[in-house]
């Protein structure tokens, strides 16, 4: 009996000593950060626009018939 008891002591030490009871950490390493070089030499100048042809003027407005016209503004944004 007493050999039975000793035998089953060893066993759940033995069993319970193999089990792993803290979680495996993995650290992965950051992705090295790029650093900028050198700035370069200037590039060249770019051309100069050629000025645009300006439109046809519109006929002259006519005297209305008593409409109003309401033009609403645009929602402006929300500022940040």
């Amino acid at each position: 009996m007493n050999r039975m008891l000793l035998i089953s002591a060893v066993l759940v030490t033995l069993s319970l000593g193999a089990c792993d009871k803290q979680p495996t950490v993995v650290n992965v390493p950051a992705a090295p950060a790029a650093v900028p070089g050198p700035a370069g030499p200037p590039g060249a100048t770019g051309a100069t626009g050629d000025q645009g042809n300006q439109g046809s003027k519109g006929d002259p407005g006519k005297t209305g018939n008593s409409t109003a016209v309401i033009v609403v503004p645009p929602a402006s944004a929300p500022a940040n």
